[in-house]
């Protein structure tokens, strides 16, 4: 068969995008989120809700949200992935009448998320006490750099800072090169996903008349610091400050990653005392468990460096495929290093379709990260794609109580787009 054919056999055979659907409902359905965020935290916090069902209105300047602006290809892929299933109305809150509309927009929803630097939402006249008393129901989530209080409130607060100040970019790199902040924006993915957690438990709160409405503080630095553990009481009970150790961990061995012959690496975890047996047996060295210098996890991590000297020295000699194989036919917990096109080549990916493609108003498709986690009797769904600036802006300000005649003047004063 001709390659050719061969193309048109795996297109055929290739599943339809994914096709949005405005009506499905999720088990947030009910719930309004007014979205004041911008840039990356309160997007993925966002995302979660509108993922699940909620009616997530993204409250953009006229300018937009400024994830709009980081492009690849020229295009708009960020955007696309990180706003699907929800609104946009552009609004300029410096105007009387769109800020009215906003707080006719409160008085019946369920979340409001902001995440202006501390302050600048009361001098908006727009304080968690005003909207509380406009609607004692809404749970407000306001995120920031470093929380609501404190000495650093009024930093400037990207995640590069707190990567860097939380302990991370400390302990991520090897010992003799400088310390390595990741290449995406962790702290706010993990605020995000910490806050759409919060905000689910407040919703729970109110629902079962613990509470009413409350204000969630929410910064990057704390959810990115609970990741560093106990390293604060190893300080404490040892003096001991952690260093960087390359892909090695301080706690078992062995486990790093190891070039193969054919240029490519393995990640290989053996942090249990048979799993350490089992990776000695395939490499041809069963004799080590019984050598005191590995004998126990405790002694492991003391000579790691030679642990990994030996265990690299039998990747190197196989390629991935093979170096792969010995290892799991023997049980062991070993895996590939992929980059983003391996992964996307992988069958555990197709069969769990963790990579789903998405149809999309100016592209065709897309391919996104598919709805997670996965729940089995009321999963997320597919309602919308991600919004052109202002696209709802007219149906959302008729929510508000504004007719047709009122929003052209808003729109002839500057007040919307």
């Amino acid at each position: 068969m001709s390659s050719e054919s061969d193309e048109s056999a795996t297109d055929s055979a290739k599943p339809a995008p994914i096709r949005f659907t405005p009506d499905a409902k999720g088990p947030l359905t009910g719930i309004k989120v007014l979205d004041l965020s911008r840039l990356v935290a309160g997007n993925m916090l966002s995302l979660q809700l509108g993922d699940f069902g909620a009616d997530v209105i993204k409250i953009e300047p006229l300018k937009g949200d400024p994830l709009r602006e980081w492009l690849d290809g020229g295009e708009q892929l960020f955007w696309k992935t990180y706003s699907r299933n929800k609104l946009s109305a552009a609004l300029d809150l410096r105007n009387q009448t769109a800020k009215n509309a906003l707080l006719r927009l409160i008085e019946d929803a369920d979340v409001f998320i902001e995440n202006y630097r501390p302050g600048t939402l009361e001098k908006m006249g727009l304080a968690p006490d005003v909207l509380l008393a406009r609607n004692p129901r809404l749970v407000i989530v306001r995120l920031s750099g470093f929380g609501q209080t404190g000495p650093y409130a009024q930093l400037p607060g990207f995640g590069t800072l707190v990567e860097a100040m939380s302990g991370l970019a400390a302990r991520t790199g090897f010992a003799d090169r400088e310390p390595l902040l990741p290449p995406l924006a962790l702290a706010d993915m993990i605020a995000g996903l910490s806050g759409a957690m919060a905000t689910v438990t407040a919703l729970l709160a109110r629902d079962r008349g613990l509470a009413s409405g409350q204000v969630i503080d929410l910064s990057l630095l704390e959810p990115l610091f609970s990741l560093l553990g106990p390293e604060a009481a190893i300080l404490q009970r040892t003096g001991e400050i952690k260093q960087r150790s390359g892909n090695g961990i301080s706690i078992s061995a062995p486990r790093n990653i190891y070039r193969c012959a054919d240029g490519k690496y393995a990640a290989l975890s053996g942090s249990t005392q048979a799993m350490a047996r089992r990776v000695f047996e395939v490499i041809g060295r069963p004799d080590m468990i019984q050598d005191e210098r590995f004998a126990t996890n405790t002694a492991r991590v003391r000579n790691r460096a030679l642990i990994d000297s030996i265990v690299g020295e039998w990747f190197a000699q196989k390629s991935r495929d093979e170096a792969l194989a010995l290892m799991r036919a023997a049980d062991v917990t070993v895996g590939p290093v992929y980059a983003i096109d391996e992964f996307m080549a992988d069958e555990n990916l197709n069969a769990r379709e963790i990579l789903v493609e998405v149809e999309d108003p100016e592209l065709g498709a897309l391919p996104m990260h598919n709805i997670v986690p996965r729940l089995s009797a009321t999963p997320g769904v597919w309602r919308r794609p991600a919004p052109t600036l202002g696209q709802h802006t007219d149906e959302i300000l008729a929510l508000a109580g504004l007719d047709a005649a009122a929003i052209a003047k808003l729109r002839a004063e500057g007040g919307c787009a």
